[in-house]
């Protein structure tokens, strides 16, 4: 995948729409998509999250970045009498036919505001240079009163997660309560979290883009300090055996 992006010629420090539409439109995602569905691991967690949703039996249900859409048909077979979106920027050719076997499931260019009793968003936010506008748009598209199933990763793992999400590991808690999130946990079984929208006021951007500012300059502090930590108690345990 980091090879697919090198050839793309994209950066993680400047956004080329037309490079990162070349990037997602790789045929490594086809194998990226082929994998999951064979690893056992990345199934479990999917098969977690659609169980998690349908629970709240919603009657509208997105999964934005769906890509491949392995998650949305789990999804839309748990639910057959709910209508189930994807919504993605770059939909592949494949997740595009086979969504085509469930009735209740098709992809749509854009979310509509207010429309959707659940919305899922996985492993998408860190690869976005403006990951809280993303949120906010994200939040305006569930009514009031529905639920959100997100899961991030804000870790160098590939070079497609861009270092300016990174802080967000510490404190995307705290920007989902300032544009009206309430954390109700981990959705047990998966890396997904649940927020209930719980309150329909606009975000406060200024003191949102002014606690990112700080968010992100107290970010390697942070790390070092939990590093630290982490060797700490790895010598301790090595001590104590």
């Amino acid at each position: 995948m980091d090879q697919a992006w090198i050839r793309s010629g994209c950066s993680n420090k400047r956004y080329s729409a037309q490079r990162y539409e070349c990037f997602y439109a790789d045929p490594v995602w086809l194998l990226n998509g082929l994998f999951v569905e064979q690893d056992e691991l990345s199934m479990a967690h999917r098969h977690a999250i659609a169980a998690a949703v349908a629970a709240f039996s919603p009657s509208v249900v997105v999964d934005y970045g769906g890509g491949f859409g392995t998650l949305a048909r789990l999804i839309a077979a748990a639910l057959p009498q709910a209508a189930v979106e994807i919504c993605d920027p770059y939909p592949p050719q494949y997740g595009v036919e086979a969504s085509r076997d469930y009735p209740n499931l098709g992809y749509v260019n854009e979310l509509t505001p207010c429309r959707y009793d659940v919305l899922v968003c996985t492993d998408v936010l860190e690869h976005v240079f403006d990951p809280l506008a993303l949120l906010a748009q994200l939040i305006q598209a569930v009514r009031p009163g529905g639920h959100l199933f997100i899961a991030n990763c804000f870790y160098p793992v590939i070079a497609c997660h861009l270092p300016c999400t990174f802080h967000l590991r510490y404190s995307f808690d705290l920007f989902a309560s300032l544009m009206g999130l309430t954390p109700l946990g981990a959705c047990v079984g998966s890396h997904a979290r649940v927020y209930l929208r719980s309150s329909s006021v606009l975000p406060p951007w200024p003191v949102i883009r002014s606690l990112e500012l700080l968010s992100k300059a107290l970010f390697p502090a942070l790390l070092a300090l939990r590093n630290g930590y982490k060797l700490l108690r790895g010598r301790s345990l090595q001590l104590d055996f």
